[in-house]
């Protein structure tokens, strides 16, 4: 009984790993690619390099926060099943 409870919650501990992890690797792939495209865009149009850094430092912050989220509900989801 106790041995199929530890298991149980080291399986939600390496789920919320994963779910972290995924979630951050997804963040860096986002980011990685808005940066690329508003060097890009900068490049092609320099008159525009203002307007294009600010959209492109609030989008990455909503993916950093989407990130966050993704890290904060994969957490709770292992504290709920302990």
């Amino acid at each position: 009984m106790l041995a199929s409870l530890l298991m149980d919650i080291s399986l939600a501990w390496m789920g919320a790993a994963i779910g972290a992890g995924l979630s951050a690797i997804g963040a860096g792939i986002g980011i990685g690619r808005i940066g690329g495209s508003a060097m890009e865009s900068m490049a092609r149009q320099p008159e525009a390099a203002d307007r294009i850094q600010v959209q492109m430092l609030v989008i990455a912050a909503l993916i950093e926060v989407i990130a966050l989220f993704g890290s904060v509900i994969a957490l709770l989801v292992s504290l709920k099943t302990g």
